[in-house]
């Protein structure tokens, strides 16, 4: 298993780390298929009620590995981005995310499909796609009018600009800002505030 994805479960949390520092957490078919993997696996065991992404304190992630991207583009329906894209889209539990620096295209895209996000005071979120010639991917040209209104869905997907973290909080895309170094502990803690009561599992 590679260990640009890291897998970690603590009682009923799954913790999904991107770990390709390196590459700025840039995402490959090869973390696609882990990440749909653990999705699929965690959906279908009952011990898992919630799970968290998260990345650097630096940064979240880059988006596609887009030299990848370009010399083997997705070539079916059953392609690792799109097997992630269904998993998470219709992931029937808890999704926390913490997010710290640049969180790009499907860094940002992915928490639209997320319930909780919680937000380092240094992140920043773009969806740059009208700038790579891509169709907005995982619903965001459905969601993100729908949370942000027409007007700042179309500056954010028509032009392509970036907007830091207090902007994604007045929007509804993260549920708070924190200092980074706080982050990954309050998405715990969220997480394990959202398990189900004792007494109604």
């Amino acid at each position: 298993m590679s260990q640009d994805i890291l897998s970690h479960s603590e009682g009923s949390i799954l913790t999904l780390t991107f770990n390709r520092i390196e590459k700025k957490n840039s995402i490959t078919a090869a973390m696609y298929q882990q990440l749909a993997d653990e999705l699929t696996a965690a959906r279908d065991d009952a011990n898992i009620r919630v799970v968290v992404f998260q990345g650097h304190e630096a940064i979240f992630s880059a988006g596609n590995d887009l030299g990848e991207f370009l010399n083997s583009p997705p070539a079916s329906g059953n392609s690792p981005v799109f097997q992630f894209l269904a998993q998470i889209s219709q992931f029937p539990k808890p999704i926390v995310a913490a997010v710290c620096g640049p969180a790009v295209g499907i860094g940002t895209t992915l928490l639209l499909h997320c319930d909780l996000v919680i937000a380092g005071d240094n992140a920043a979120f773009s969806m740059p796609f009208v700038n790579l010639g891509l169709c907005p991917e995982a619903a965001s040209s459905l969601l993100v009018p729908q949370m942000m209104g027409y007007h700042r869905a179309a500056e954010a997907l028509m032009l392509g600009e970036p907007f830091m973290a207090e902007a994604a909080l007045e929007i509804g895309l993260v549920n708070r800002v924190v200092p980074p170094s706080e982050a990954t502990t309050v998405a715990m803690q969220w997480a394990k505030s959202s398990l189900p009561n004792p007494s109604a599992a």
